[in-house]
């Protein structure tokens, strides 16, 4: 995908990348458990996965996916917030590299097929 040597073409791919491409960028690593139990180190981050916060000032909270933006690639996770000056609570973005997830959300058939290929 991102074939480049040079660090600014690296940085152009990226962030020129189509959004079917940006999907498997913002991959998360899996937990040991879930490692194991799927044969593979990471998936993409998707709606409804609970992941774990593993660096910066949120380090250790754990909570739900509510939204991932593949634009900016970044995630919120439920109870990572800020609080503005006027008190309303904003969700932090978060690149999903500083995640681990924790339990995968299982609904869709496609991913859960995709998990057992993985798997064999």
């Amino acid at each position: 995908m991102i074939a480049s040597k040079k660090p600014g073409k690296q940085r152009k791919a990226r962030f020129k990348a189509p959004l079917h491409q940006r999907n498997r960028l913002m991959s998360s690593m899996l937990s040991r458990d879930l490692r194991e139990e799927h044969g593979r180190r990471s998936l993409p981050v998707r709606l409804g996965d609970t992941v774990k916060v593993m660096r910066g000032k949120y380090a250790g909270s754990e909570g739900k996916v509510l939204a991932v933006d593949r634009k900016k690639y970044t995630i919120a996770v439920e109870g990572v917030v800020s609080v503005k000056a006027d008190g309303t609570e904003v969700a932090r973005p978060i690149h999903p590299s500083n995640v681990m997830i924790t339990k995968l959300n299982l609904e869709d058939r496609e991913r859960r097929e995709m998990l057992e290929r993985g798997g064999r």
